[in-house]
């Protein structure tokens, strides 16, 4: 069994690594080794991520993708997991999330008939789909009470913003005008793809504007 293991976390300032001694564990305790790490910084609402991609590149079919939780591989809206999903179906991989029991089974050599093996199948592929979108509305409803925390300490006249790293964007920057490629920059920056993507419009909107 090859396993691929997701690590992913929004933010630079958070560590992508923090799950990986538990996936270590769950595999080892179920008799596997993790053959695979792919870790990020990038948000799971957006679709720009080069490590997941890179994985999906990489697997064959009947690999097995592991993740701590589901929201770490998605909190896509709705079309944009509907085509993650089709791209996880097309290379035959099985999602396992240590908060999905019901994916569990991917991991075990079980042997039964063809009927109870479908069966798992499609509650797996079921509480796949309502995780991912359970995950999606969290990030929703985050969103939004963060959104109002801006609103009301503008209007009470404390709200100033969250400073931009200078020297990170700088860094991007200098990349970017190297030649590298967005991912290539992520991991030498390192930024997430997000970061990348809004410095580089920002220096073209610059450039535009002296030109």
């Amino acid at each position: 069994m090859f396993i691929r293991a997701y690590l992913r976390a929004s933010t630079e300032e958070q560590d992508a690594e923090r799950a990986r001694h538990s996936l270590t564990t769950f595999a080892h305790d179920l008799g596997h080794s993790v053959a695979c790490w792919y870790t990020e910084n990038a948000s799971g609402a957006s679709s720009e991520r080069p490590e997941l991609q890179r994985l999906l590149s990489d697997a064959q079919p009947g690999d097995v993708l592991l993740v701590e939780s589901i929201d770490r591989l998605s909190r896509l809206p709705a079309a944009a997991w509907k085509r993650l999903r089709g791209e996880i179906d097309a290379k035959g991989l099985r999602v396992v999330a240590l908060d999905l029991p019901t994916s569990h089974t991917a991991m075990t050599q079980t042997t039964g008939d063809d009927f109870t093996a479908r069966m798992l199948d499609a509650i797996n592929a079921m509480m796949l789909d309502m995780m991912a979108a359970i995950a999606r509305k969290d990030y929703e409803q985050r969103r939004e009470r963060q959104a109002q925390g801006i609103e009301k300490a503008k209007a009470e006249g404390r709200y100033k913003g969250r400073p931009a790293d200078q020297e990170k964007r700088q860094r991007i920057r200098e990349l970017l005008d190297a030649g590298f490629s967005v991912r290539k920059v992520a991991k030498l920056a390192p930024a997430s793809t997000s970061t990348i993507y809004a410095v580089k419009t920002e220096a073209k909107g610059e450039d535009n504007a002296k030109g």
